[in-house]
């Protein structure tokens, strides 16, 4: 049996952990499988008129003097694709013609085949407020000191560095970003990469191989993902923020080693997120650190989307419970959410730093960050630390804050079902039937609401959401404004599912049968 490591968890927090995951109505789900069904069916039904020619298919398909040939396109694997994704594709890659801060300026499209293609029609939707863009502090912007500085560096530096660090592409500029994160983080030393996505898939690989082991969360960012399976290491899953589940992964790989030959793993790596990006979850950060340390494993954190988001200093996810930062081994984030720019970073001990910077694929052969890039990053986190002179900084931090507290008790006295932590700015609001997806997005275009909508198989095939982003930028006209529309559309389409208080009463809607479900 494995010791209780449980029983005295709540000792280590400094406040409570508050994180709601309101279970699916049973109706919904019941519901929610049969449209899929349903889509299937007549998916298969579209599928066979195709084939007899009966309707035009407009993705890319094998020729027939090819067909003896490896096959390029799998026409079972483009299913979705075709018959489930094309009715509602309107609602993603939409051409935004502004700054995408708290109002966006989009380009209007038209479609006359029913989503294969789309037209410009010349016209631009003004002033839609946006509610799915990561930009958290507000720094996405084309006026103020941020842009100013990247305007001046472009002017000094150019654009673009054409080469990579080793050979002529290190700048003054990201040494001095790469003391300033360093700094930022309290850690001894930092490296930062032109791509976010990069530094997760490009830099696990250089830290972990055969014979070791890596215990990932279920709900890990596809880079991580990536990373990990680069590696070759061995990957093993615990359920998503679950403490038991990872203890029991952790106790087996200490105890019976690697399979066959039961020797030690060389290493135990344990990957997670400071904030999940779809749930709106916060890592049980203080849990996974004393896990860690007990099983003398290493810890390697993403900080993404919680790096400039939480915690009274900004620092992130360690901030916010007031942790230590050399407790984590590898601390990474990115500079495309908070900071309003590009890139990714690695924080941890010069040792460590000095290792990835002959070692890893990203900073060896990737070209160097770009200096209007690196000249955001550094302004921006300078205002962040109020080394700027100015209380700018703490002013966003503070109304980030406010605005998520609000927004969140808000959604939820008007009786949807969202998802995650109490403080995170991530907000998915949950749509759950195929048909609703669509419907959401479009409804709340129309009323001037930009938003995100996300479903399978991006999300359990029962979870579609739209998923919102708080910004310090939103003014509380604005988060009204939303708000309203949310809550209109909501009445409109039947979203509002809660069973849990709604301003102290009941609903009385479809779903007032259904008993009250515990997170």
């Amino acid at each position: 049996l494995l010791p209780n490591h449980h029983a005295s968890c709540t000792s280590l927090y400094k406040k409570p952990f508050v994180e709601s995951f309101e279970e699916t109505p049973l109706l919904v789900a019941v519901l929610t499988y049969m449209g899929y069904g349903i889509l299937t069916i007549f998916g298969y039904l579209r599928d066979f008129l195709r084939d007899w020619k009966f309707e035009k298919c407009h993705l890319a398909r094998e020729r027939e003097e090819q067909k003896d040939f490896v096959p390029l396109y799998q026409d079972f694997e483009n299913f979705y694709t075709r018959n489930l994704y094309m009715r509602i594709r309107d609602n993603w890659n939409r051409p935004i013609h502004s700054v995408p801060g708290a109002k966006m300026d989009l380009v209007e499209r038209v479609t006359p085949d029913y989503n294969w293609t789309f037209e410009h029609t010349g016209k631009v939707l003004k002033d839609v407020i946006n509610m799915g863009s990561y930009n958290y502090l507000g720094f996405a912007e084309n006026t103020g000191t941020c842009a100013d500085a990247a305007s001046e560096c472009t002017v000094k530096y150019g654009v673009g560095v054409c080469s990579s660090r080793q050979e002529t592409g290190n700048l003054d500029k990201h040494e001095e970003l790469e003391k300033l994160v360093a700094r930022f983080l309290g850690v001894e030393s930092s490296m930062v990469f032109g791509m976010g996505f990069a530094t997760n898939s490009m830099n696990i690989p250089a830290l972990m191989g055969k014979g070791c082991l890596i215990l990932s969360d279920e709900l890990n960012h596809a880079s991580l993902v990536l990373g990990a399976r680069l590696s070759g290491a061995t990957i093993r899953v615990f359920k998503h923020n679950n403490m038991q589940s990872l203890e029991k992964l952790l106790w087996d790989a200490v105890v019976h080693g690697q399979p066959r030959t039961h020797r030690p793993w060389k290493k135990i790596l344990i990957l997670v997120e400071g904030i999940y990006s779809m749930e709106g979850s916060i890592v049980r950060l203080p849990e996974i650190i004393a896990l860690k340390k007990k099983y003398k494993a290493y810890l390697y954190l993403d900080e993404a989307h919680s790096i400039g988001a939480l915690g009274p200093r900004g620092r992130g996810v360690v901030d916010y419970f007031g942790l230590d930062p050399c407790d984590i081994d590898i601390m990474m984030g990115t500079f495309t959410k908070s900071f309003g720019s590009a890139g990714g970073y690695i924080g941890g001990k010069k040792d460590l730093v000095d290792y990835l910077r002959l070692h890893s694929h990203s900073a060896v052969y990737a070209t160097s960050m770009s200096p209007p890039i690196t000249q955001q990053i550094i302004t921006s986190m300078k205002c962040i630390m109020g080394e700027d002179g100015t209380t700018l900084g703490q002013e966003r931090l503070c109304q980030l804050s406010e605005n998520t507290t609000y927004f969140r008790r808000r959604l939820h006295e008007m009786g949807f079902i969202i998802y995650g932590n109490n403080d995170s700015p991530v907000v998915p609001l949950m749509l759950y039937m195929p048909a609703k997806i669509g419907a959401f997005g479009r409804e709340m275009l129309k009323r001037n609401i930009g938003t995100v909508v996300v479903g399978f198989p991006a999300t359990p095939i029962i979870e579609s959401r739209a998923r919102f982003c708080v910004s310090a930028a939103h003014t509380r006209e604005m988060l009204d404004t939303a708000l309203n529309a949310i809550s209109e559309v909501g009445d409109l389409l039947q979203l509002k599912y809660s069973r849990k208080n709604r301003h102290g009463r009941e609903g009385t809607d479809l779903f007032s049968y259904l008993e009250s479900h515990q997170d």
